[in-house]
């Protein structure tokens, strides 16, 4: 694909991806954001797989909250993924913001789970 169809957002993603890399013992912390909701996922890059993933779509978080696309439900999100995060004895995270500009949600998300204990 040539470099003038990539989205600003895709070249940042691809630039951070470079120097980011999840272990078991530190997974990549993965968002990615749309209008609606928000999606969170730890990943393990060494075995390729996914170690957690929750979004603003589950039911947890549904009984919680209505709307999953503003600054509240990325609160609310952080809490409980710090939790479940803690429930599998992982402390430590690298955070990948998906390219996203550190404002707003993703910030919120940030200190949110940071506040639940995880370190980053």
């Amino acid at each position: 694909m040539h470099k003038k169809n990539i989205k600003p957002r895709e070249r940042r993603h691809t630039r951070i991806r470079k120097k980011i890399f999840g272990t078991q013992d530190k997974p990549r912390l993965n968002v990615y954001k749309s209008l609606k909701n928000l999606f969170v996922q730890l990943v393990d890059d060494e075995k390729k797989s996914t170690l957690l993933f929750i979004s603003t779509l589950d039911k947890e978080f549904k009984e919680k909250a209505k709307y999953g696309g503003n600054v509240k439900a990325a609160a609310l999100l952080g809490e409980i993924v710090a939790r479940k995060a803690k429930e599998k004895n992982i402390n430590k995270v690298v955070f990948d913001r998906g390219g996203y500009l550190y404002h707003g949600r993703v910030k919120t998300l940030a200190e949110s789970l940071r506040k639940g204990g995880l370190e980053f």
